[in-house]
Formats: structure tokens, sequence, C-alpha cells
């Protein structure tokens, strides 16, 4: 590999790092993070904490000692930088004016008010420019933010767990059927998503809270009922404290639920249940991808993890790509996209990008 593309690269991974820092604080806007360098040495880092606060780079400058750090310094970001005026001014200005000799970054913003005018901007102002340094690992880190701002509907994220014949339902006195290790990992999962989605029957029959626990803090998500008839009143998605994060779709169809929560800024949605709204999900092709816990067991019944309609042939099955596996004890959590899924959630990502420079290039 080439040196200065290697060196673009591990930059990049810590630029990545303190972007994480920020997954599940920072909707409606992305997690971003940066760092900003001097002769091969970190001298400063920073990621986006919250919506309305100073941007990844932003933070990385209030980092240095003195402001003239930043002068012929380079600055590694994970998402292009800002330039446009919203809530905070533009971050290409506050680029410019510290005077950095280098600007790389790891994806294009597919807002089109941003899209490849940093470029534009840095290049004019004398600065050199690397783009598409982890690109894709830069996209997978924003795909539900990336997909609503190119096409205005949430991410949706399918969940079960299941035994391994497929089957979610167990004995009335044994609730769980994945471990505690897999469960504690699926709550990690909620805690990154704006919206969790279940089936009125779940409610009737589980009363589940839909919060967030043993995790560090987060917001609470909005929690969704896709329901044909009336829920209980007394149900903890109704008398906690966060009764007020909580909407209850009754005569809408499923992409009608997802319009409307894409329509109020809500980014990810996580589908976990039941088999009949994971069924549902599957038939109308809207799981843009999917994060399945397998125990090893089989438990058989009628309540399959994704019931629904099916197909009738199988030229018409959902083939998944990007498939990964990674074991939790002794269960298997599997993660995969559909082939339909464009890379980090934006389809129109390979058209907002103007001018296209080969890493460690000016």
């Amino acid at each position: 590999m080439d040196l200065h593309l290697a060196s673009d690269t591990l930059w990049m991974r810590r630029a990545l790092a303190e972007a994480v820092r920020g997954v599940g604080w920072t909707s409606p806007n992305p997690a971003v993070g940066a760092v900003i360098v001097r002769e091969g040495r970190l001298i400063a880092r920073g990621f986006h904490r919250r919506a309305g606060g100073p941007h990844a780079e932003i933070a990385a400058l209030q980092m240095l000692k003195s402001p003239g750090d930043a002068r012929g310094a380079e600055l590694f970001i994970t998402l292009e930088p800002c330039s446009s005026a919203g809530r905070t001014p533009p971050c290409t200005d506050t680029i410019i004016a510290a005077g950095f000799s280098r600007v790389v970054f790891g994806a294009f913003d597919p807002n089109p008010l941003h899209a490849g005018h940093a470029v534009l901007l840095l290049r004019s102002a004398g600065i050199q420019v690397a783009t598409g340094v982890l690109e894709e690992e830069c996209l997978l880190l924003n795909e539900g933010w990336n997909k609503w701002i190119c096409t205005g509907s949430p991410l949706v994220i399918a969940k079960a767990a299941m035994s391994l014949d497929g089957y979610i339902s167990s004995h009335p006195r044994r609730r769980w059927i994945t471990s505690a290790a897999s469960r504690r990992d699926a709550m990690g999962l909620r805690s990154t998503v704006d919206a969790i989605l279940v089936g009125g029957e779940t409610i009737r029959t589980d009363n589940p809270r839909l919060t967030l626990r043993r995790v560090p803090p987060r917001p609470q998500p909005w929690r969704v009922v896709w329901t044909q008839k009336s829920l209980p009143p007394d149900a903890r998605i109704f008398t906690d404290r966060y009764h007020d994060r909580t909407l209850v779709f009754q005569k809408s169809s499923l992409r009608e639920i997802l319009h409307s929560l894409g329509a109020r800024s809500i980014r990810s949605v996580l589908i976990e249940g039941g088999g009949y709204l994971l069924g549902e999900a599957l038939d109308q092709h809207v799981i843009d991808k999917f994060c399945l816990y397998y125990a090893p067991l089989f438990l058989g019944g009628r309540v399959p993890a994704f019931g629904g309609l099916g197909i009738s042939s199988l030229a018409q099955a959902l083939r998944l790509t990007k498939v990964r596996y990674r074991c939790i004890g002794d269960d298997v959590r599997l993660e995969a996209y559909p082939q339909t899924t464009a890379i980090g959630g934006c389809s129109g990502r390979l058209n907002v990008s103007p001018i296209k420079i080969v890493p460690g290039t000016s």
C-alpha cells in the first residue's frame, strides 16, 4: 500500500473511533469524528456530541492549545464538512480560516446542500483535499441518516431472536430464547436507533417496556406500535416516564407508518416483532438490514420469526449480502443486508460528488 494512503487510513480509523462516541446522541444529525495531525503526530481530536452543538472538526479545533496550531496541519474527518449555515456556521469557513494545509474526509455528504461543495471551496483556498478514505465504513456509520436524507424514509432494521428452526415463541415460563449476553448485545443495538417498532400483539402478550437498560445513557428511542385492535390502557408504554415517546398507528399501512416516522425526522427504525409485523415488513420489501440472533435449540410451534405471505418461487427469495456472523457464547448473531440495499443507506451517493479525488492526492 502507498505510504501516504496507509497513513491516511490510520488517521481515518482514529477519526471513526471518535465518531462512534456520538452514535445515538446526534440525531437528527449524523455522527462524525475528526482528528488533527501535524508531522505524523496527533495533536487534537473531537466528535459531534449532539444536534446543535459544535461539529466534529470544530470540537477538534477547540482542543488545540492554541488556534494557530492548526496552521499547516492535516485534518481528517469522517464526513465532508458542511458548507452552508444551519444551527452552526459553515465548517468550511472555519477550516479555511484555521490554515490547514490538507483535509481528508471519508464520505461525501449526501445532503444536496453540501454534497461535493467542500472540495471546491477548500481547493479554491489552496488546501489539498483527499476523499474516499475508508468510505464504506464512514457511510455505514450513518446509514440511517443517509437513507433519510436521500429518500425521506428511515432505515429499517429487522431484529429477531429465534431458535435454529426459526421460531420465536417459547414455553410460557421461559420468556427468553437467547442468552443474557445476546440480549445485552441487542440492547446495544436498540440504543443506536431513533425508534423501536412492534406489533400490537407484542404489547398485549409481553407488555414490554421497550426502554434502554444496561447500556451507556442514550436518549430514549420513540416506541411505535402498529396494531389492528385496541391496546391495554395500563400497558407500560402508556404509564411509564417515557409515555410521551410512544406512538400508536391503528389505521395505517406499514409503508404509511414509515413515511410518517420519516416526516418526524426519525432516521432509523428497529423492528423488534412480532412474527406478523416482521413478515409484513418482509413481504413489503421495506427491510434495509437484518440483525438476527440464533439460539442453539429447536422449538417448533406456530409462531415463526417471519410470518407473512412468503414467496411462490425460489426466484422471488430475498437474497442477502455483506453477511457477517459472530458467536456470542453459544448463540450466533447474523448481520446482513438485502442485495437491493445501497451501501450506507443511500442509493444516490454516487451522484452527489462532482469531484472524486484519489486518496493521497491534492
